[in-house]
């Protein structure tokens, strides 16, 4: 994986992220709410010490399921509190006994809907994040905060994208080039083929990083409205570079796949520039029929609060951020400070 410079100018300080679970907690703003009535419930659940896939998995096994009839939206860390939605698909069946939830989960709220949770229901998600043994310049770190809060940072895909020892992407490419083992399941596929075209995006930003661009228009960039999915062609759209500046909309690099909307001029310049020593394994994704699609450059980070130590506990750092779903808030605090072994 690549080193990935930072758009404000490095860490101002450091401190202890994750000193225990309840010092990392999300939860998700859902896009939708379950109607009520169907084959599918809905599970608000708490969980503390578990990862997403675990979950799923104890659900399944509760309430006697194939681990495909049960849905979720959005994967959420295993070192955290986390508060998160689960349907189970229970056609012509009454809803299980709900009182043998693993160890950890605390049950927040049950409901019907007519359609199983699919990923990415969820529009964004809510952090509370604790940071300990603080050591910063009070002065320093609240200019940094405000130039986040104003700036936003780089749409980075964080550290948890690439597997617990950061060796997704190597032993992806090695096995797409045909240097190494094919993944042995299905689920571990797919969490590899995602964590080459995200370390192939992180490297396009990094670029556009260094040269000062990550919220900058170019010519031939395509434009993605802030909080929705369609993509434009820049060129097309007199107001581009307004709406840019306003945070109305952000510029985009490619997640490599194939076809997939393609830039041109200058940003299809630098996009080629940093991805033709890949091109074997671009190549290889396609002939894997992922498709190929592009990803906002820029992060705004909403509702962005602090409490820093003069205001608390002295060495305590205390933040709170809502980020759309997909983005990651290590990609914020990477910004702002280095951190050691919790």
């Amino acid at each position: 994986m690549s080193t990935l410079p930072r758009a404000h100018g490095g860490p101002v300080g450091q401190g202890r992220l994750r000193a225990s679970p309840e010092d990392f907690h999300v939860s998700e703003v859902m896009a939708v709410a379950p109607d009520g009535q169907g084959e599918h419930l809905w599970l608000h659940l708490r969980k503390r010490g578990l990862n997403t896939a675990d979950l799923a998995l104890s659900l399944a096994r509760l309430a006697g399921l194939p681990l495909r009839a049960v849905g979720y939206s959005g994967l959420k860390d295993r070192v955290a509190v986390t508060e998160q939605w689960f349907s189970l698909h229970l056609p012509g069946k009454p809803d299980p006994a709900l009182d043998a939830l693993p160890e950890g989960v605390t049950l927040l709220g049950a409901a019907r809907h007519s359609r199983k949770l699919n990923r990415g229901t969820h529009r964004a998600n809510r952090f509370e994040l604790v940071i300990r043994d603080l050591e910063a310049d009070p002065a320093t770190l609240l200019q940094r905060l405000e130039a986040v809060a104003a700036q936003g940072v780089p749409n980075y895909f964080g550290e948890q994208r690439f597997g617990r020892h950061g060796d997704n992407f190597s032993r992806a490419r090695d096995w797409l080039l045909g240097d190494g083992e094919a993944p042995r399941k299905p689920a571990l596929r797919s969490l590899w083929l995602s964590a080459v075209r995200s370390e192939l995006f992180n490297q396009v930003l990094a670029e556009r990083v260094r040269q000062g661009c990550w919220n900058q228009l170019l010519t031939g960039d395509i434009l993605q409205p802030d909080g929705r999915r369609g993509l434009f062609l820049a060129d097309e759209d007199s107001d581009a570079a307004a709406r840019l500046t306003a945070g109305e909309v952000h510029p985009t690099a490619p997640m490599p796949g194939a076809d997939g909307m393609a830039s041109s001029g200058a940003c299809a310049a630098l996009e080629a520039a940093v991805l033709a020593e890949h091109a074997p394994l671009i190549d290889a994704l396609a002939a894997h029929r992922v498709e190929g699609a592009r990803r906002a450059t820029r992060l705004p980070v909403q509702d962005f609060s602090w409490q820093l130590p003069e205001e608390a506990v002295a060495g305590i750092l205390r933040l709170g951020m809502t980020l759309p779903a997909g983005a990651f808030a290590t990609t914020v605090l990477a910004e702002l400070l280095t951190f050691g072994n919790t």
